[in-house]
C-alpha cells in the first residue's frame, strides 16, 4: 500500500510540524506553515549550534559537505520527481551536487584566500584571519527550488556559520526533503534549519531579529529587499543582495566571514 508523506519543518536537526498547527497546500499536499515562534526558535537553536560548528575543523566541516553531496546524489530519482521529471529536472539536481562538492573543497582553503600577514612598521608581527559571522538568515529563490537552495546554503556552512532558511513558498517540497538528506549527513542538530510558510508572515520577523548576523536576500522581490535593509539597518547585520555575483565563488563564502587582525610581539 502507498504510505502518503507527512511533510514537516526541519528545524535543530528534527522534524516538527508547526507550532501553529497551520498548514497550505501545495501540490496536492499538505506543508507546514511556519509562524514567528517558529522563526524565533529556529534561530535559537541555530545560535546553540554556531560554537561547535564553527569550531570545527576547515576539512571535517568540507567532509560534512561533501556527505551532503552523496547523500543527496543516492536520492537523485527522488529529487527529480519532485521538481517535475525530465532533462532539466536532472541538471538541477547536479547543480545542488556540484555546489555542495565544491564548496567542500573551498573550506580549508579560506584562510589562505581571505588571510594574509600585514607589514608593519615595528618589532611585530600582524595577521588578519577570517572567522564565521554567526547566524545567516537565508531567503530562498523561488526557483530554482533545490539548486538556488544549495548555491546559497552551502557558502553558508562552507565558512562555518549556521543557517535559518526560508524555503520557497510555491515549491517547498524540495527543500523540505533536502532536511532528510541534511539529517544523514552527519551536519549537527541546528547548523541548518528549514522553515516553509509564508513569506510575508516570516521575513519580517527573520531580518529584523536582533541574534541574527547577515541576511542572503535571494529570493527576495525588490520591495522586500528594500524592507529587509531597513530591518537589517537597525539590528547592523550584513544584507547579501540577491545579484551578489557567481553561484560558485569564493566571494560568495567570503560575503559570510569576518576578518580579525590580531598583533604579537616579534619573538613571542
Amino acid at each position: 500500500m502507498d504510505v502518503r508523506k507527512t511533510y514537516k519543518l526541519y528545524v535543530g536537526g528534527e522534524f516538527v510540524r508547526s507550532e501553529s498547527g497551520r498548514s497550505y497546500r501545495v501540490e496536492g499536499v499538505n506543508v507546514p506553515r511556519g509562524s514567528r515562534k517558529d522563526v524565533r526558535d529556529a534561530v535559537r537553536l541555530a545560535r546553540g549550534a554556531f560554537a561547535g560548528w564553527s569550531g570545527r575543523a576547515a576539512m571535517n566541516r568540507g567532509q560534512v559537505l561533501y556527505r551532503v553531496a552523496e547523500m543527496l546524489d543516492a536520492r537523485r530519482s527522488q529529487f527529480i520527481g519532485l521538481l517535475g521529471g525530465g532533462r532539466r529536472a536532472g541538471r538541477e539536481v547536479d547543480a545542488a551536487v556540484e555546489a555542495f562538492v565544491w564548496y567542500a573543497g573551498l573550506t580549508d582553503k579560506l584562510a589562505q584566500l581571505l588571510g594574509t600577514v600585514n607589514p608593519v612598521a615595528g618589532p611585530y608581527f600582524s595577521f588578519t584571519m577570517p572567522e564565521p559571522t554567526g547566524v545567516v538568515g537565508v531567503v530562498a529563490p523561488e526557483e530554482p527550488a533545490l539548486a538556488g537552495l544549495a548555491q546559497r546554503l552551502a557558502p553558508v556552512l562552507c565558512g562555518g556559520s549556521t543557517a535559518v532558511v526560508l524555503v520557497s513558498g510555491p515549491r517547498p517540497l524540495p527543500a523540505l526533503c533536502l532536511g532528510e538528506v541534511l539529517a544523514t549527513s552527519d551536519v549537527p542538530p541546528g547548523a541548518v534549519n528549514l522553515v516553509s510558510g509564508v513569506r510575508g508572515e516570516l521575513l519580517p520577523w527573520l531580518a529584523s531579529h536582533l541574534d541574527v548576523n547577515a541576511i542572503d536576500a535571494a529570493g527576495c522581490t525588490a520591495e522586500e529587499l528594500a524592507a529587509v535593509e531597513e530591518a537589517a539597518a537597525a539590528g547592523v547585520k550584513r544584507v547579501v543582495r540577491p545579484d551578489a555575483g557567481e553561484p560558485l565563488s569564493p566571494h560568495r563564502a567570503a560575503a559570510f566571514m569576518e576578518l580579525k587582525t590580531v598583533w604579537h610581539p616579534v619573538g613571542v
